[in-house]
This record gives C-alpha cells, sequence and structure tokens, in this order.
C-alpha cells in the first residue's frame, strides 16, 4: 500500500478537503451506498469519473434488488420511470424451452422487478441521491491513494486541476475499472475460466406474439452448451443482445482486436435458430460491444479503512444477471456496517461485511459453475421439476442469494448435485 514520502509529499501540495465517506463511483452500488449513508447523518462524497448518462452492460435487474432500492428511498422514482417489467426468466436448449416465475418462489420478498437501459437506470439512481442531498461530482479521477493514517486520496479533475481528499473511510463502487484493486495490488486471478461477450443493442422488430417480453431470454448454443445468449427487451421496442463463450469459440473473434464485432454477433446468432428467427428484422443500434476477461476477483474485500463493493471485488459471470444484485447487497451491508463504525462502535470487517457478503457470491457461484458444466442446465431444462424444489431455485435465480432458510443456500453445492442426479437417473 502508498506510504512512502514522495507519495505523502504530493498529497501535501494539494488543496483539501474532509469528508467521512469518499466513494469511488457513482453507478449503483455508489449511489445506493451514498443515499444510505447520507440518511444516517455522515458526509459523503462520491467521486465519479465519467458523466452520466453513459452506456453499461447488464440491464436485467433482479426482484431482489427492489428491496435495497426500496431501503435507499428510490423506489418510486424507479417504478415510475418506465422501464420494463420483469417477472421472471425464459431458458431454450434446441427444442426445450422452460421458464421460472420469480412470483413463484421460496424465499419472501417482491417478485417482479425491471429490464434497464443502464445509462437511464444509473443516471436516475444517482440524480436520486444528489435530490437527498448527496455530492456526486462527475469528470474526477481518483489517482493515488494514502493509508498511512486516515485514507487519504488524490483527486484530479477533467480542468487538470488536483485535489486531495481526506476520509475515514473510502467505498471503492468503480464497477470493472477496479481502482482501488489497481491502486493497492488487490487484484488475484478469478477461478473461472476467461471468456468475452460481444453485444449490442438492437430495434428487434420482434413480432412472434409467443415471445414474453416481461422475461430475460436466455438461449443456449444447439451445438456447444458453453455458448449462450441474453436477449433482454426494453420497453420501447428494442433489446440488448449479447453471446458469451471463451473466446476460441466465438467465430472470428480469436483473429484479433481488429475483428469486425457486427459480423462476429450476427453469426452466432444465426447459429441459435431460435434467436435467428426472433431477430431475422432486427436493427444493430450501435457498434458492438466486447468484454473481455470480465470474471475478476481479490485478495481482500475490506479493512478497516476501505471496502469494495460490487464489481470493484469479484464479479462471476452475467449468466445469471447477479452483477447488479451483488452491487447492491455489497452496498447496503458495507454501508450498514461503517455507519457501526463511523458511530464508534468495534466492527470486524471480514466477519461483518466481507464472510456475510461472499455467502451469496458463492451460493451464485456454485449455480454459474455448473451452468458450465452443464449440470445445472441438465436440472434446468428437466421435464418434469419437483415444484417444491423449482421455487427454491427460483429464489436464487430471482437474487435472494443470502438467503440461509433456503437449503439451496445453505448447502449450495450439495443440494444442487443432489438434484442433477435425479434428474440424470
Amino acid at each position: 500500500m502508498p506510504t512512502d514520502k514522495a507519495v505523502q509529499n504530493t498529497f501535501e501540495t494539494d488543496a483539501s478537503e474532509s469528508v467521512d465517506v469518499a466513494i469511488i463511483g457513482a453507478g449503483p452500488s455508489g449511489s445506493i451506498a451514498a443515499s444510505l449513508l447520507h440518511a444516517q447523518g455522515k458526509k459523503v462524497l462520491v467521486l465519479e469519473k465519467q458523466y452520466f448518462p453513459r452506456f453499461s452492460i447488464g440491464e436485467s435487474l433482479l426482484p431482489c434488488c427492489m428491496t435495497v432500492i426500496d431501503e435507499a428511498n428510490m423506489l418510486e422514482a424507479v417504478n415510475r420511470a418506465g422501464f420494463q417489467f420483469k417477472n421472471g426468466a425464459a431458458f431454450k436448449y434446441r427444442e426445450s424451452y422452460t421458464t421460472f416465475d420469480f412470483t413463484d418462489k421460496f424465499t419472501q420478498g417482491p417478485g417482479t422487478t425491471f429490464q434497464v437501459e443502464r445509462a437511464k437506470f444509473d443516471k436516475l439512481l444517482a440524480d436520486e441521491a444528489v435530490k437527498q442531498g448527496v455530492d456526486i461530482r462527475y469528470g474526477h479521477t481518483v489517482e493515488s491513494i494514502d493509508l498511512s493514517a486516515d485514507p487519504r486520496l488524490k483527486v484530479i479533475n477533467d480542468k487538470d486541476e488536483s485535489q486531495c481528499i481526506e476520509a475515514k473511510f473510502v467505498l471503492d463502487a468503480s464497477g470493472f475499472g477496479r481502482v482501488l484493486p489497481k491502486l493497492l495490488d488487490l487484484e488475484k486471478p478469478s477461478t473461472l475460466p476467461t471468456r468475452s461477450a460481444v453485444f449490442n443493442h438492437v430495434r428487434d422488430n420482434i413480432t412472434d406474439p409467443s415471445f414474453d417480453r416481461n422475461k430475460i431470454l436466455i438461449s443456449v448454443h444447439p451445438d456447444n452448451q458453453d455458448i449462450w445468449y441474453w436477449l433482454i427487451p426494453f420497453s420501447d421496442g428494442r433489446c440488448s443482445v449479447g453471446v458469451v463463450g471463451e473466446p476460441y469459440q466465438l467465430d472470428g473473434l480469436h483473429d484479433g482486436i481488429d475483428c469486425d464485432l457486427d459480423s462476429i454477433l450476427k453469426t452466432m446468432i444465426n447459429q441459435e435458430p431460435g434467436l435467428k428467427k426472433l431477430l431475422a428484422n432486427a436493427e444493430l443500434i450501435n457498434d458492438s460491444g466486447l468484454l473481455k476477461g470480465y470474471s475478476a476477483n481479490v485478495k481482500t474485500l475490506a479493512t478497516d479503512k476501505f471496502a469494495l463493493l460490487g464489481n470493484a471485488g469479484e464479479f462471476l459471470d452475467p449468466v445469471f444477471s447477479s452483477g447488479v444484485t451483488i452491487a447492491m447487497q455489497s452496498a447496503s451491508m458495507a454501508a450498514s456496517t461503517l455507519v457501526r463504525q463511523l458511530n464508534g462502535e468495534s466492527v470486524d470487517w471480514q466477519q461483518d461485511y466481507a464472510k456475510p457478503l461472499m455467502k451469496g457470491v458463492d451460493t451464485f457461484r456454485t449455480y454459474v459453475e455448473a451452468w458450465y458444466d452443464c449440470r445445472f442446465q441438465d436440472a434446468i431444462f428437466f421435464e418434469d421439476p419437483d415444484p417444491k424444489i423449482k421455487q427454491m431455485i427460483c429464489s436464487i435465480l430471482a437474487g435472494y442469494a443470502w438467503d440461509e432458510k433456503n437449503p439451496f443456500v445453505s448447502e449450495s453445492k450439495r443440494r444442487l448435485n443432489m438434484v442433477v442426479e435425479l434428474c440424470r437417473d
């Protein structure tokens, strides 16, 4: 961690400002955490490198998110924003098609949510935090951090002016920017294989009346179950569409960084008959994007001076849309732990934050790993599932991966393996 004299001298030459909590990033976890802390009377400053609205991937929320949004007093604003209603998930492999209704689940709590264009959604949450009194500064980049005493951040704005922000604590909500993991050498390899996603937004022009716009559609490649697709409908006749696989599996992606991503996306879509039919008249809206090597992990999630939220800590895989849910859950957990510390209580960040957070992350991990080795796919596409077991699994797919009353959370690996064996038998 940077504590050398040169770093300290750099901070001493900058104009200083003191806050209780500095938050890096104004995405969902940053805005939620800022709102929760501000409501407890803490002086919060959010530092965001970009200007909103800005594009972000990960548009399909899970119902569990709604509880945290409500906790941050943002639910009314989200409900009236006109986002696409979502009540479940649909899965397709060859001729098999099955759905999970999130209102028919084991865990109590919201059973519906929204599919959102993230540029609009993230700005909405940030704007709501500002309305509540949170200070968000856009165009501000955190360049370095000194943890020799209370945290001190060197911040550069878009006019190339520097400032030292002194805080009692720092929350990193920078997502894939992973500011503190990079500055503090916290990154470590993910246990998951390196995969890539090619994606775009399309004017879908879908006319098939059987297509359920109230659900995310996850389709599996007919010849390679390692490859899967998402189709996320928006409320205005557009969809987010993407394909995920290891780089060598995505036609043309392995040819180099100058590959034609639009062609790769179209080629891969045409290899899945159901999507090919649904999107026969679709029009690409933007240049296709590439997200590669997205799975990430860290050596530590928190100390008594900082905590990592959401993707800044660990990101698994987009297959079950868990990213925003983990981000919001981490924001809620970190905020409640931090309020106790700032109020003078004794806090153990490993026991009070990291361990409880990782319980849910590891539950999702069980299902991500089982998705790619096809165990979970065997269970999903089983023709005659037990209704009670499906409700318990549905709770996890709805984001309730921290509910240890659910046996498929408390014993995620053993219970899932049991179900897989029964399905295969």
